[in-house]
């Protein structure tokens, strides 16, 4: 693995971490700045637009893939397969001290100090951060798959996985290859379809997407998607949501005419279900998948949180489910405002520069792998409720940044 990036002071002992902690937290009047963690997909094409420099695009060796998400206040493990390191998919802070640059993970400073970090009420109710949200950047299509249901996932001690998907415009200035994702399945399709399909494996494409139907993907628009249906996310740069889980089961055998392996169909299938096809095609949620009216359910547009303040502006991108939400917020330029939330969230910059709570903030360039950045936050509970005084020092350009939430949030619309 490429060993680029900063030397880290290591701790010694669960005190001096809690003193590091309450040091950064201190600094930062309850905002921490997280570093950039990136994880590579064996069987997908990197888009290039996430701002890492092309030359550690294959950061983590050739064989394990090229680099096409970056996943942003994770307290999940990535799941890669045998080779998947220690630490890969989970989020570390960062800060300064007298004896150089330390770092804790994420996940490791709530499980320390919870409560400081979400409120006592989400630790107590969910036992930590359930939220993985993430960018991925594809020059192509991601094959046709599905996450499980909690039923199902239980099954390999998992939890299921709904997500949501919001297009960010900053990043998608170019659209790559395939800009268009397929969604569940056409309306009269039947489960001995499905099953054909599967039984085809070993026999190239295994035609699945004949059941399903493309949508054009638009930038400043997403998508909401429960845990069970089919999907094969396009080629525009996503900001996506998620439950924190790393299921999947993949079901179409070829991609831009690449084989895929069937253990990636099972990943997350008991043993003795592996060849059950019945088992596989009963994982998805079918209902769903056939729903004559899968735009008007599953479709999102921005929702204005307020009428437009003095200074900024906010909209609700990921909304309609009490699991995770977002919202997009817009600095005008040379403004500087304080803006309240009802729960901890992790942010993302992707426009512009300025401070938060007298940090720096802006959206960077080109990032080294290993590199730190002044791009990604998280902002505790009690901050959040206090308010977050965020200033934008362009004379000219919008700040604009990304709010993910995970449960507890009770302000997010809900859609019955």
């Amino acid at each position: 693995m490429h060993k680029g990036g900063c030397h880290y002071e290591r701790f010694k002992g669960t005190e001096a971490k809690k003193e590091f902690l309450k040091g950064v937290l201190s600094e930062g009047n309850g905002v921490v700045r997280l570093a950039p963690c990136w994880v590579p997909r064996a069987f997908l094409v990197p888009g290039r637009r996430l701002k890492l420099a092309p030359k550690d695009l294959y950061a983590f060796g050739a064989h394990r893939g090229g680099i096409d998400e970056r996943w942003l206040a994770s307290t999940t493990k990535a799941d890669n397969g045998p080779e998947t390191i220690e630490d890969e998919g989970l989020s570390y802070i960062v800060g300064q001290t007298t004896s150089g640059i330390k770092k804790i993970l994420l996940k490791e400073a709530i499980e320390l100090m919870g409560n400081e970090f979400l409120g006592s009420e989400v630790i107590s109710k969910y036992g930590g951060w359930k939220l993985l949200s993430k960018f991925f950047d594809n020059m192509g299509p991601i094959p046709h798959h599905m996450h499980q249901m909690d039923i199902h996932a239980k099954k390999v001690g998992r939890e299921g996985k709904p997500e949501s998907y919001y297009f960010p415009v900053q990043l998608n200035i170019r659209l790559n290859n395939f800009p268009y994702t397929f969604f569940g399945l056409e309306p009269g399709t039947t489960k001995e379809d499905i099953k054909r399909c599967l039984a085809r494996w070993e026999e190239g494409d295994n035609g699945i997407l004949r059941y399903s139907k493309a949508y054009v993907l638009t930038p400043r628009t997403g998508w909401d998607l429960p845990a069970g249906i089919l999907h094969a996310p396009g080629s525009l740069v996503t900001y996506e949501l998620q439950w924190a889980s790393d299921v999947f089961a993949i079901f179409q055998s070829m991609v831009e005419g690449r084989y895929v392996p069937r253990e990636l169909l099972t990943k997350d299938v008991p043993e003795e279900n592996y060849y059950d096809i019945d088992y596989l095609v009963d994982m998805l949620d079918w209902e769903k998948n056939v729903d004559p009216y899968f735009v008007k359910n599953r479709f999102r547009t921005p929702i204005p949180v307020s009428e437009e303040k003095e200074g900024f502006n906010e909209n609700w991108i990921v909304y309609g489910n009490d699991l995770f939400s977002a919202k997009e917020l817009s600095v005008s330029p040379g403004a500087s405002v304080t803006i309240k939330d009802s729960a901890a969230y992790g942010m993302v910059v992707l426009q512009g520069h300025g401070k938060i709570e007298g940090l720096s903030m802006e959206s960077p360039t080109m990032i080294k792998f290993g590199q730190l950045t002044d791009d990604e936050f998280f902002i505790t509970y009690q901050r959040a409720k206090e308010g977050v005084t965020i200033r934008n020092d362009s004379s000219e350009e919008e700040l604009v940044i990304l709010k993910h939430f995970g449960p507890g949030n009770i302000e997010a619309p809900i859609i019955e």
